[in-house]
């Protein structure tokens, strides 16, 4: 299979640039995964598509202001660092740009020196470790100097720090947002749960290999970075229930998936447990828990993109995204959203 296979055309101005002022006012493209049948919709009235028993999983991930600008020692060269990984206490694998002036024993400053890092080694594909030292709280300090690490295809600035946050999020970890989780508000969560749908709530830390570029021409020669994930023994009780009872369980956002996917036995069944995951799920994958999926609309021949083609097949969501750009959807993480799940006109 060829990431070519995965290319579809989107005009530009069709990428969302800004959130919505209501989260839950975005539109919902349903598509039964079976059928490849369609219809459209708004995302507050997802619960029209759920049933009593249902689970949703969701990601309570919290992204950091992991965006720094700072400056060398010495020189003062502008310099840019996107934080990756916590490897220790105060280690951290780091995006540097430019890179060719980050080698191992470069001093660096942020804020006026409130922040200062050392580089210490240089580890998979440039990515450079960075020794950082300061007083007080790190994540004070981050918090205050940091910024919002959106993508590179969001030129607005973002006013308010929340909106790249899910309203669940609890977690600090994540270099970029769950952003399927971005549509739901407390109000219609709370619906959710009134209706008699279940929430578990796991935990996956979204690092940047998720939305890497696939390079390699042959989808299975393409390599994940690794993400800690989490699941509590609570949240594993619930997806466990839920399957043994005839329940759907519906995962909001591909890191959902992937985390309950790489956490089941053969058999389906969740454990708690934690660790590090670097599954990539492609078509051909068969799903051992996963019965729907809440997503958004993703890049050109992203994993993401084939992870969605995975659950409802390639033809199906090709044409969903072909009817998507031509009824005027928005793309990408403040876009609209997809619903995908089965015999959606027999709700």
């Amino acid at each position: 299979m060829k990431t070519s296979d995965f290319y579809f055309d989107l005009p530009e101005d069709q990428i969302a640039q800004d959130p919505l002022e209501d989260r839950s006012a975005s539109r919902l493209l349903v598509l039964d995964k079976e059928t490849g049948a369609y219809e459209h919709t708004v995302f507050k009235k997802i619960t029209d598509y759920l049933h009593p028993g249902d689970c949703l999983v969701l990601n309570n991930t919290k992204v950091i202001p992991a965006r720094l600008y700072g400056a060398k020692k010495g020189t003062g060269a502008r310099i840019e660092i996107l934080l990756l990984k916590r490897r220790e206490h105060d280690v951290w694998e780091t995006l540097v740009k430019p890179g060719k002036k980050a080698k191992p024993g470069t001093r660096l400053e942020f804020g006026d020196g409130l922040l200062t890092g050392e580089v210490i080694g240089i580890v998979d594909e440039g990515n450079r470790l960075i020794q950082f030292s300061y007083e007080g709280i790190f994540e004070e300090i981050l918090d205050r100097l940091g910024q919002m690490p959106l993508p590179p295809y969001i030129t607005h600035e973002l006013k308010d720090k929340n909106r790249y946050q899910t309203v669940y999020a609890k977690y600090d970890g994540s270099a970029a947002a769950p952003t399927a989780g971005l549509h739901f508000t407390p109000e219609l969560l709370r619906q959710v749960e009134e209706m008699g749908v279940a929430i578990a709530e796991v935990t996956l830390h979204v690092g940047l290999g998720t939305f890497r570029p696939v390079k390699a021409e042959d989808v299975s020669d393409h390599h994940m970075h690794s993400e800690f994930y989490q699941i509590t023994e609570r949240a594993a009780d619930i997806i466990n229930r839920t399957k043994e009872s005839g329940g759907r369980v519906i995962c909001v956002g591909t890191t959902s998936c992937r985390t309950i996917e790489s956490a089941a036995d053969e058999i389906g069944q969740i454990r708690p447990c934690s660790g590090w995951t670097d599954i990539f799920i492609y078509p051909g994958y068969r799903f051992k828990v996963l019965d729907g999926l809440i997503t958004n609309f993703h890049l050109p021949e992203s994993t993401l993109l084939m992870l969605v083609s995975a659950l409802a097949g390639r033809e199906h969501v090709l044409a969903a995204y072909e009817e998507a750009v031509r009824a005027g959807y928005r793309f990408f993480s403040f876009g609209d959203a997809m619903l995908i799940e089965q015999d959606i006109f027999a709700v």
